[in-house]
């Protein structure tokens, strides 16, 4: 089995554990997954932003001021330079198999945060254009590794990448969002990154408008 990321030959230990019970086939060798740098210590609850102190952040303050429903959002991953590149590889250049890097700390970190309690999985859609243009949504294949019911709820009218916008820009975006399904249990987002939160709130708040009465985030990393 080869890295998916650096294409190194991985070849497992053989200990007397695994003779009866072959282990599973790391997609990632340990030199690699070792450059995750995972989300801990002092956060904002509401966010996952990093923080000098574990208090509400300007941005969720903004948002609290502004009526935002969202209620929080949990990242996995720091966005640090390694992260930059494969979230580039993966997403612009279309590697979708990539996936595979993240899916074990996906899945654990998932199950950790929200125990089973009948949430909804919607995750955040691309418009038609975009779709087409990176041949698959990212924030599906996000879903796709947590194995539970998915719902595409949401459409998405094409605008200007985010990656593109500065940080006051996305902040005054008007709502791309349209509910094709309505859904009345709590929904739990998941998305790529969350950088200011303006996506995910314009999706909270177009699913609350049309009667859900929850809605929190699962996303890969915390820009």
């Amino acid at each position: 089995m080869h890295c998916l990321w650096c294409d190194e030959e991985q070849i497992p230990d053989v200990v007397w554990t695994t003779v009866f019970a072959p282990r599973k086939e790391k997609v990632i060798c340990d030199a690699c997954e070792s450059q995750f740098s995972f989300l801990h210590g002092k956060l904002c609850p509401h966010c996952a932003r990093l923080m000098e102190k574990a208090e509400i952040c300007s941005d969720c303050l903004k948002w609290k001021e502004q009526g935002g429903v969202l209620k929080r959002n949990v990242s996995v991953f720091v966005y640090n330079e390694w992260m930059k590149d494969i979230i580039a590889k993966w997403k612009y250049r279309g590697d979708y198999v990539l996936v595979g890097l993240f899916k074990e700390h996906i899945i654990k970190s998932f199950t950790q945060t929200f125990p089973p309690k009948g949430a909804v999985i919607v995750p955040i859609p691309l418009s038609e254009e975009r779709q087409a243009e990176r041949g698959f949504n990212q924030a599906l294949a996000i879903a796709e590794c947590l194995d539970l019911p998915i719902e595409q709820a949401l459409s998405r009218i094409h605008s200007e990448k985010q990656s593109k916008k500065s940080r006051a820009d996305r902040m005054r975006s008007t709502n791309p969002f349209q509910v094709i399904l309505p859904i009345k249990q709590p929904v739990i987002l998941v998305d790529d990154i969350y950088t200011t939160g303006r996506t995910l709130q314009f999706a909270a708040e177009a699913l609350t408008k049309e009667g859900c009465p929850s809605v929190e985030a699962f996303t890969l990393v915390r820009g």
